[in-house]
């Protein structure tokens, strides 16, 4: 498992944590190494994109590659699940379903969001899917 770090999810954790975790380096930026997002693209089995934000989402959908996620997600050949989390009201917002609808069409895989408590204090539909339905939607496209 590598995880690649976008600026707003180190806000949230630190790369040490995800390193702890994987036992795995953390990509960060796309200027570390030459074409480093060449080598995580061609390496991956399963690209994996959770939470996926409104902001990524359309930026994904755009075709704006400014950061490493969004240019090896455009990189791979691999399935690519995106896990949307965010306020129920982004979520539920025109642009941004036009923005999954795109994804989904581009043949990406799209697991939630789920309804609950949001990490802005609100309930609503906009919760990230449970790690246990991340992991089991993962292991069926790993097969």
């Amino acid at each position: 498992v590598y995880t690649i770090m976008t600026d707003a999810a180190q806000k949230f954790i630190t790369p040490l944590t995800c390193s702890s975790l994987t036992g795995n380096p953390v990509f960060r930026n796309m200027f570390e190494e030459k074409a480093i997002h060449i080598s995580l693209a061609k390496e991956a089995d399963l690209i994996i994109v959770a939470p996926a934000t409104a902001a990524w989402v359309s930026k994904l959908a755009a075709g704006i590659t400014s950061d490493l996620l969004t240019l090896t997600v455009i990189s791979s050949n691999a399935p690519v699940l995106i896990c949307p989390a965010m306020n129920e009201n982004m979520y539920k917002n025109k642009i941004i379903q036009d923005n999954l609808s795109k994804l989904k069409g581009y043949g990406y895989h799209l697991l939630g969001p789920y309804k609950g408590w949001l990490s802005c204090g609100y309930q609503g539909e906009g919760r990230l899917a449970d790690t246990a339905d991340i992991v089991a939607e993962a292991e069926k496209h790993l097969q």
